[in-house]
C-alpha cells in the first residue's frame, strides 16, 4: 500500500500566517503538523509516500526532504491548482500505479493514528474504507449513511444531514477509484469531490467500509483549531529539561526546555514546550503554550498560545491568551494599557501595544 498526503492548498482561513508559509508546516507542540501525518503513515506500515504540493511546494520540500527522517521515501507531486481531493488522486495516478493507497490530509491530526484504518482495509475486500467521526453539526462536513458499517450514501455538506457521521480526511482506496475519478465533473465549488467518487463506487455496487476515529481528530484549518490541536498534542508531553532554568525560576507540571534555551527569573506552568535557543526572562508562561526556537519573551505573561521561531515579545502589560504568533514577529509594550490581547500575526509582523 502506498501513501498520498495532501500538502497543497492556500490556507486562506489561516491568513495572514499562510501568506508567507505552508499551512501544513505550522507547528503544534513545536513540530510541523505535516510531520505528524507522515509519522502516522509510517506507523501504519506505509513507506512509499507521495506528497501533493502547490504554491508552497519549495517550503514543503525543504522541510520534509527525501522522507528519510521519517523512515519513508517521499515523491513530490505538483498540483497546478487546488481543484479538490479527487483531482489530487488524478494528479498522483502515475505515482500510485495499480496499487491500493491511503490518502490523508496534511493539515489533519489523528490521536489514534492511521494503523486501524489501514489494517481494516487490508483485512477486507473493499473498494474503499473511510474514516468517520460523530459530530454535533454535520452540515459542515461530508456525511455518511451507514448500514452495518457499510456506507450506502454520501452527502456533501447537507442542509438536512441524514446522520451525524462526518468524513474525516483519511481514506483507503483500491485502484478502481481511478475509474470513478474519471467519471467526475466539477461540483458547484469548481472542485472534483472525493465524496462524489466514493458515491460512484457505491452506485456501482462496490463495498465501501466505514471505520471510526479512535481518540481525537482535528482539522487545523483555522487559528482556533491550531490552538486546540496544540493543546491536545501537549497533553502527551513528558517533562524534559535540557536547557538552563535558574534558581529564581519556578517550573511546575509537564515542561520541556530544549537545549540552549534559558528560563530566567520566570514561572512556567505546564504543559509547556520551550524550543532550543529561546530565552524566557522575568515572565510567566502558562499551560498549553508552545514557544518556538530563537524566541525572546521578556516581562510578559502568556498562555494557551503558539509562538513561532525568532519572535520577540516584551513588556506586554496584559496577559496574552489564545494567540497564534508567526515567525519573526515583534510585539512590544507601550504606555497604553489595553484590556486584553488576542493575536493572530503573520510572519515578520511588528505591533506596538
Amino acid at each position: 500500500m502506498k501513501g498520498l498526503v495532501l500538502a497543497g492548498g492556500t490556507g486562506s482561513r489561516l491568513r495572514p500566517l499562510t501568506y508567507t508559509g505552508a499551512k501544513q508546516l505550522i507547528p503544534v507542540g513545536n513540530r510541523p503538523i505535516l510531520f505528524y501525518a507522515l509519522d502516522a503513515l509510517v506507523e501504519a506500515g506505509i513507506y512509499d509516500i507521495g506528497v501533493i504540493i502547490g504554491e508552497t511546494g519549495d517550503e514543503v520540500r525543504r522541510a520534509v526532504g527525501d522522507g528519510s527522517q521519517f523512515g519513508a521515501k517521499v515523491t513530490y507531486l505538483p498540483q497546478s491548482a487546488p481543484l479538490g481531493l479527487a483531482h489530487a488522486v488524478r494528479v498522483a495516478r502515475d505515482f500510485l500505479e495499480n496499487e491500493p493507497f491511503l490518502m490523508f490530509l496534511g493539515d489533519n491530526l489523528l490521536r489514534g493514528g492511521l494503523t486501524g484504518l489501514a489494517d481494516r482495509y487490508r483485512g477486507g475486500n473493499y473498494a474503499a474504507s473511510i474514516l468517520l467521526t460523530e459530530v454535533d453539526d454535520p452540515s459542515q462536513f461530508g456525511v455518511a449513511v451507514l448500514e452495518n458499517d457499510r456506507v450506502v450514501r454520501l452527502v456533501e455538506k447537507p442542509a438536512n444531514p441524514p446522520s451525524h457521521w462526518a468524513l474525516v480526511g483519511a481514506y483507503c482506496f483500491s485502484p478502481v477509484i481511478h475509474e470513478a475519478v474519471d467519471t467526475l465533473k466539477p461540483s458547484w465549488r469548481g472542485e472534483y469531490e472525493i465524496t462524489d467518487a466514493i458515491q460512484q463506487l457505491i452506485d456501482w455496487g462496490m463495498a465501501v467500509d466505514a471505520a471510526r476515529v479512535e481518540g481525537w481528530w482535528k482539522d487545523t484549518g483555522r487559528p482556533e483549531d491550531v490552538l486546540e490541536a496544540n493543546r491536545l498534542i501537549l497533553e502527551d508531553l513528558a517533562t524534559r529539561v535540557a536547557g538552563v532554568v535558574d534558581s529564581e525560576s519556578q517550573i511546575s507540571g509537564r515542561v520541556v526546555v530544549e537545549e540552549n534555551a534559558q528560563v530566567l527569573r520566570s514561572v512556567v506552568r505546564g504543559p509547556v514546550i520551550i524550543a532550543a535557543s529561546t530565552v524566557i526572562e522575568d515572565s510567566y508562561v502558562g499551560p498549553y503554550t508552545s514557544i518556538g526556537p530563537q524566541v525572546r519573551i521578556s516581562r510578559t505573561e502568556i498562555e494557551n498560545s503558539v509562538v513561532l521561531a525568532e519572535s520577540v515579545i516584551e513588556d506586554i502589560p496584559v496577559r496574552i491568551d489564545q494567540s497564534l504568533i508567526g515567525r519573526g514577529v515583534t510585539v512590544r509594550g507601550t504606555k497604553r494599557r489595553p484590556q486584553g490581547l488576542r493575536l493572530v500575526l503573520g510572519d515578520h509582523s511588528r505591533i506596538d501595544v
